[in-house]
């Protein structure tokens, strides 16, 4: 049947409430989903992320389909596939003869430009709606921005609980604080096991899409196997469940914490579901707030999952469209030095980057602080081009999405932003990794010494980041403490660093 309303569907848009969808009529609409090559190759993405969104696809096509909706789902192995978004689009404009395009806005800027071309190259009317799936719209972003010198997350945070009510007594926050981060900083004690993750074993559709990833992408960092992730909405809310029962109650505490062998600590486990669209961010934070009304879960540990999701997840969406495209190019510290190989699985001595590579390579996952404080605090002392480290981090997490990627890395992590979303760079040395982690035990370096054979390559990298960046962060408060013990060192013991720095580093260039 011809005319109607082709409506499209990306892989990271699997919710039942999208816009796209909104007025769908039946007899008269066709959905489409596209499996492309493009977008599991633009970076070589993590094998177990393509299995994610591929199945999470397929998954979502049947339950259209059960609905009584008209599917057309170009799979990625339809030898007919022209393997891009454009090319499928258009194929299907030709087999369906739909009348307008209606699509929701993608989560990348990249695919914004292509399809702000379809209208032209279809001849058809595209509408691109809001994505109404997070809780702060753009234009609702734009206008908090205007006129800001400086965007920080915690003003916006404050914003949308008010907006919103969540953690609300009345007008002011629940508890009289509206953040509980220094309440959520402990070192896990030895002894305490986190529960395990709820996982989910893979079913038919999923052990297809590994199957075929396996096949078709083995040459990717990481592998398929033992693929847990949920796929589904009902797996999705499951997880979530999982996590307010076993896991909500110390998260808080122990949210910044890192041990061997324990990848996932009390994190939720819940950014795949959420960024593939599976799951409603509303959602997660209700169930979170009812947790701790009744009693099951304390305040600083709810409300530090609520600024995760409330605060944070919305705040960097709105930051990456309100700076891009410009903001992916800035490189603040003049960083170029390449990705060394390590970050790729290549040996390494330095335990807490073996371990973080580790996991990351088997599971597709590491959590927020070991991103921050271990891979992304390495790359910022070392100087790693922006550009390289971005890719890396978008390829090897499941739940990487430019949006989400992109602002973390390029702004949190290795301040090439130059402070436009952090007003300090997050540079530690051993001592901080020591304190929150027990991966110094058995390493081959000591995070007591910053000279000599056994030396932490953190403590003198970061004496020689302080350095080299020191007139550069001379005007900057939050930089004084480290910049006056600089200044208050033996300038010998600042030379042997530096030395021990230069030599290390050029380690990483041959």
């Amino acid at each position: 049947m011809n005319g109607g309303t082709l409506r499209i569907v990306l892989g990271d848009q699997c919710s039942r409430d999208l816009s796209a969808l909104a007025g769908l009529d039946p007899a008269r609409d066709t959905v489409l989903l596209m499996e492309v090559q493009a977008e599991c190759t633009y970076v070589p993405h993590h094998p177990q992320k393509i299995v994610l969104v591929l199945s999470a696809m397929r998954h979502f096509s049947r339950a259209l389909v059960a609905r009584g909706v008209r599917v057309d789902h170009v799979r990625l192995d339809d030898p007919a596939n022209t393997q891009s978004f454009r090319g499928e689009m258009l194929r299907a404009v030709a087999r369906h003869r739909p009348d307008r395009i209606v699509a929701t806005h993608p989560g990348e800027w990249r695919v914004l430009q292509d399809m702000k071309g379809w209208e032209a190259a279809a001849g058809i009317p595209v509408e691109i709606r809001e994505d109404t799936r997070f809780l702060c719209s753009l234009p609702r972003f734009r206008a908090w921005a205007a006129g800001r010198k400086s965007y920080r997350m915690e003003f916006f945070y404050r914003e949308m609980r008010r907006e919103t009510g969540l953690l609300m007594e009345g007008d002011e926050p629940a508890g009289g604080k509206w953040n509980f981060d220094a309440e959520n900083r402990a070192a896990l004690p030895k002894g305490l096991v986190p529960p395990p993750p709820h996982r989910f074993a893979p079913d038919d559709i999923t052990r297809e899409v590994m199957d075929l990833v396996a096949t078709r992408f083995g040459a990717h960092f990481g592998d398929v196997a033992g693929f847990a992730w949920p796929v589904t909405a009902k797996d999705a809310r499951a997880a979530l469940d999982a996590f307010i029962r076993d896991r909500l109650a110390l998260f808080g505490d122990y949210q910044d914490a890192m041990a061997a062998g324990q990848p996932t600590m009390f994190h939720a486990l819940i950014s795949t579901s959420l960024n593939a669209g599976l799951l409603d961010p509303m959602e997660a934070c209700r169930a979170a707030e009812a947790a701790w009304r009744d009693g099951s879960a304390p305040l600083n540990a709810v409300e530090g999952f609520i600024r995760q999701i409330l605060g944070w997840r919305e705040y960097v969406r709105g930051i990456y469209w309100h700076l891009m495209p410009g903001y992916a190019a800035e490189n603040a510290l003049g960083a170029t030095r390449p990705l060394p190989g390590f970050y790729w699985g290549a040996a390494t001595s330095m335990r807490c980057v073996a371990e973080a590579v580790a996991q990351t390579r088997d599971l597709a996952y590491a959590h927020h602080i070991q991103r921050l404080m271990v891979t992304g605090n390495f790359a910022l002392l070392a100087g790693l081009d922006p550009a390289e480290v971005n890719a890396w981090y978008l390829a090897v997490y499941a739940d990487a999405f430019e949006w989400v990627e992109l602002p973390n890395t390029h702004g949190m992590a290795i301040h090439a932003d130059g402070g436009v979303m952090a007003s300090k760079p997050y540079a530690a040395s051993g001592a901080y990794i020591n304190r929150m982690s027990d991966y110094c035990g058995g390493c081959a370096h000591d995070p007591k010494q910053a000279t000599g054979p056994r030396a932490c390559p953190f403590n003198y990298l970061y004496w020689d980041f302080i350095a080299r960046h020191a007139d550069r962060f001379a005007a900057n408060p939050r930089m004084a403490m480290p910049l006056r013990t600089l200044a208050k060192m033996d300038t010998a013991k600042v030379a042997a660093m530096r030395g021990e720095a230069a030599r290390f580093l050029a380690t990483l260039d041959g």
